[in-house]
């Protein structure tokens, strides 16, 4: 048998493991009953035992049959049938149980850890005008990463590569002076990424002089914050993007970012949780503990395991009181939901964007044997007003959970009631379960006609190599946009930063049509495209990738649209603060 009986081992354990939480609900056990021809109930029939040994053969058998029957079963990956068979047994329970083979778990486990072992640095790469792949260049590196350290900067080409490369099955290969002209970005980078400490030789050429130099570097671990951006969007508007999931660095992040943003005059406070699809949701607790006073309900969770069936109160005597507004969308999940969804109820934030994706079950990940892990639902979340998030999978359609159902709705917003049970906020307004958080002012993101991204895309190339031409200082005329010294991180752009004014623009447009063939109409189409574009590059080059970001913020309607309903938050917040004074003066004992 070629499943060995390790993965058998552990496929009878995770089958015990999901028998024992997933099935039997109610913890009893219902008999079959057999019935005659005339439909007539006989007598109940014994229920047949269940135990790893029947499983064990029957596993085997079915294996056995399909290696001498099946018609490709000598090519057979056994791998991904032992995987397939775990996943398929999960997901009859919910959409959200599953395992994990040991790659899988370390790159889950890198990722709650909010770092990768690589060289850090951001790449792209560059196409001719027949959309061949040129080379793959440098774009930014990360503060204190070991492509800082060795002195890369933005518009470095990629030439060459000596050291240990790793596979796409996880192993480990000696390379030596292979070629990375005409490589894309990302076969560059599984050159790149590896384990920490191992040495790494690149040859690259330099934009500055166009010289190739040989740079050592040795592999890091690279932090990835969760908190992405981190500065003051207006006057007094501090904003903060959560992009990188609820890792374990996440609640330490924002708290230092909002003292930092408090330091420097914030008085009101934007949150995007905008694709932020979860992760350990006691991060979500320790954010969410930031505003609310002590006592009030965070969030509970039900379960059938003793232990599970908690409320997580808010445990902050001196909460932060600036007005809120939290963004959201149909990719915000999980613990993004249960911070939202406690900032609603308590009427501590007003929630704008669009209906969130509805996934409100407790994953516990139980460890098995050989590096594997199963990650099984355990319980069900709830909001401070007791709603349910999650949205209805008893069908068992994935498909449609995942895509119509999910974040690939139509539109994006319920354009019906809802209809789960209604709860209230503190101040009264009806909330409802079974849907996600819905938020309290929807505002859709804009979109574009596949065609005009398609036009878009076409830009992407000729926007990349003319903002190379004027980094390294090689444009006659544009001196001021040429970059000459290292990233300068931690820096909030201003309106003077790198302007795409009417010169710049009339000479991009130049050089577009000349080296890339690009009709003089489809730019002028596209110009808030290519401005955005073309500022984006020369600000990822002065200060980073992160700063970068900062540039199609101010293109953004969404967020936009959050700046101008501050006032409305300051308002809601001023409401539910009378609605807890007035609570907690009925509840005060009588003398």
């Amino acid at each position: 048998m070629k499943l060995s009986k390790t993965r058998l081992f552990a496929l009878i354990t995770v089958f015990t493991l999901s028998a024992t939480v997933g099935f039997a609900q109610n913890g009893s056990t219902t008999a079959k009953v057999e019935t005659g021809r005339n439909g007539a109930a006989t007598k109940p029939a014994a229920e047949k035992k269940v135990t790893t040994e029947v499983v064990q053969n029957e596993i085997e058998e079915a294996l056995a049959v399909i290696e001498g029957n099946y018609v490709g079963g000598k090519k057979l990956n056994y791998n991904t049938v032992f995987k397939s068979s775990i996943d398929g047994m999960l997901h009859t329970l919910d959409p959200h149980s599953n395992y994990f083979d040991a790659k899988e778990f370390e790159e889950f486990m890198t990722e709650q850890r909010s770092q990768y072992y690589g060289i850090g640095a951001t790449i792209g790469d560059l196409s001719d005008p027949d959309g061949k792949v040129l080379a793959t260049y440098v774009k930014a590196t990360f503060e204190g990463a070991p492509a800082n350290k060795a002195g890369l900067r933005y518009g470095d080409k990629f030439v060459s590569f000596s050291g240990q490369r790793v596979m796409p099955d996880g192993k480990l290969v000696e390379v030596k002076n292979e070629s990375l002209l005409g490589k894309t970005f990302s076969e560059v980078r599984s050159f790149l990424r590896g384990p920490e400490g191992t040495a790494v030789q690149l040859t690259v050429e330099r934009l500055s002089t166009g010289k190739r130099e040989t740079v050592d570097i040795i592999r890091g671990a690279v932090p990835q914050p969760s908190v992405s951006e981190i500065y003051m969007i207006r006057p007094g508007v501090g904003y903060m993007a959560l992009r990188g999931n609820f890792t374990q660095t996440i609640s330490g992040e924002f708290i230092k970012g909002l003292r930092d943003l408090k330091a420097a005059g914030m008085k009101e406070l934007i949150i995007d949780l905008r694709d932020n699809g979860g992760g350990l949701v006691n991060q979500a607790k320790n954010i969410a503990n930031a505003f609310l006073p002590y006592g009030q309900t965070v969030f509970s969770q039900k379960g059938r395991l003793e232990g599970v069936n908690e409320i997580y109160p808010a445990e902050n005597r001196s909460p932060d009181r600036s007005p809120i507004v939290v963004l959201v969308n149909r990719n915000t999940a999980s613990a993004s939901e249960i911070l939202a969804g406690a900032l609603q109820d308590h009427d501590r934030a007003l929630i704008v964007g669009e209906d969130t994706f509805g996934k409100g079950l407790v994953q516990y990940p139980f460890r098995l044997e050989y590096g594997t892990m199963l990650l099984l639902t355990i319980a069900k979340y709830e909001t401070p007003s007791g709603r349910a998030i999650q949205r209805d999978y008893s069908n068992g359609d994935l498909y449609n959970y995942y895509t119509e159902g999910g974040s690939y709705r139509d539109d994006g917003v319920t354009t019906e009631k809802p209809k789960g049970r209604e709860s209230k906020t503190d101040t009264g307004r009806p909330v409802y379960s079974g849907g996600g958080i819905n938020p309290d002012v929807v505002v859709k993101p804009k979109t574009i006609p596949i065609e005009r991204a398609r036009s878009q895309q076409k830009l992407i190339n000729p926007v990349f190599a003319f903002a190379l031409d004027l980094i390294s200082g090689k444009a006659t005329g544009f001196t001021p946009y040429a970059v000459d010294k290292p990233i300068v991180f931690d820096y909030d752009i201003k309106t003077t930063d790198f302007p795409v004014n009417e010169a710049l623009y009339s000479a991009f447009k130049k050089f577009a049509q000349d080296k890339y063939k690009i009709a003089p109409a489809l730019i002028d189409r596209e110009r808030e495209f290519v401005e955005r574009t073309l500022r984006t590059e020369f600000v990822t080059a002065a200060y980073g990738s992160q700063t970068s970001f900062q540039v199609f913020n101010e293109y953004d309607d969404q967020l936009l649209k959050a700046i101008d309903l501050l006032p409305q938050a300051k308002q809601l917040a001023i409401s539910g603060e009378r609605a807890r004074t007035s609570s907690s003066t009925q509840k005060a004992p009588m003398n």
